[in-house]
């Protein structure tokens, strides 16, 4: 039997005054959870002046452990700098997720003062890809 790869991950980002989002579409699983991290690391250490970090998941197609791993490191990452991390367009499937494990209350949700989706800059990298295993 051979095992099929995982749908990439593509992370991209878009910026405002004080915010940054990381729109995910694909897997997040334990082949692709590492970009998820290495992302908004890289948000967070290019805009000290962050308050917000929004991670938009309605392109996302699944979520395993590690999956949930790198939802849990990016949430220490963004406590540490004292930026608040929202999760936004949770497709039901991470709601559930989020909930059994009892981590949904770890990430604002519903915040009315949210930029509107496409109402930044694309960064000058984006999408960023994951590698293939």
């Amino acid at each position: 039997m051979t095992a099929l790869p995982s749908p990439l991950l593509t992370v991209t980002a878009e910026e405002g005054p004080g915010w940054a989002r990381l729109r995910l579409a694909g897997d997040l699983d334990y082949d692709t959870s590492g970009e998820l991290v290495a992302r908004a690391a890289e948000r967070l250490a290019a805009r000290p002046e962050l308050d917000d970090l929004y991670l938009d998941c309605a392109g996302l197609g699944m979520c395993d452990s590690m999956g949930v791993s790198a939802l849990l490191q990016v949430h220490r990452d963004t406590a540490a700098r004292r930026v608040r991390l929202h999760v936004e367009e949770a497709p039901p499937f991470l709601d559930r997720i989020m909930r059994i494990t009892g981590i949904d209350h770890l990430f604002a949700r519903w915040d009315d003062q949210r930029p509107a989706r496409g109402a930044g800059e694309e960064g000058p990298s984006d999408p960023h890809p994951s590698p293939t295993p």
